[in-house]
């Protein structure tokens, strides 16, 4: 068999499969979300119904729980190329596979909620593990958005779980 029919044939393989498979229904978009490859950003309001307390303290005491409205305060001085960089630290995922993308298209995800610090939590919802979280945070594991630079240019104090839960 030639090279170029062994394509043709994985080809042909590859497609009556992909056929086969939708006609009994299945997409991977129906996939449980615990079956996914990556990790999802879910919402700090999935987080409420077993963290209870912590999600109405984080709610009520952190800043970082009503972030994106810093933002809105200062949009009106930047570019929309300098605002979407605000994302970055003032959003849940921005860039991040499931993560923040517009208002309009993630209203769930446009403040810094638990995930900033936790992770993405899709794969926690389905099986509860705690160890599908990041449990055990650092000052290192704050520093991509409190840092030096950003400390000078904005005036705040990098604390650790301060207000969070």
């Amino acid at each position: 068999m030639t090279e170029n029919a062994k394509s043709i044939s994985y080809l042909t393989l590859c497609y009556g499969l992909s056929a086969m498979l939708g006609l009994v229904g299945f997409s991977l978009q129906n996939l449980p979300v615990w079956a996914a490859s990556e990790k999802t950003y879910v919402g700090s309001d999935s987080c409420q119904e077993c963290h209870e307390f912590e999600y109405k303290s984080f709610k009520t005491y952190a800043k970082k729980a009503h972030s994106y409205k810093s933002i809105e305060i200062m949009k009106k001085g930047l570019t929309e190329a300098e605002f979407r960089t605000c994302f970055e630290c003032h959003t849940t995922g921005f860039g991040q596979p499931g993560g923040f993308q517009s208002v309009q298209d993630t209203p769930h995800l446009k403040n810094a909620g638990c995930e900033v610090c936790h992770g993405p939590g899709s794969l926690h919802i389905e099986s509860e593990d705690p160890s599908d979280l990041k449990e055990d945070l650092t000052a290192k594991d704050c520093e991509s958005c409190h840092n030096a630079e950003r400390v000078a240019a904005f005036d705040y104090r990098p604390l650790i779980h301060g207000g969070a839960h």
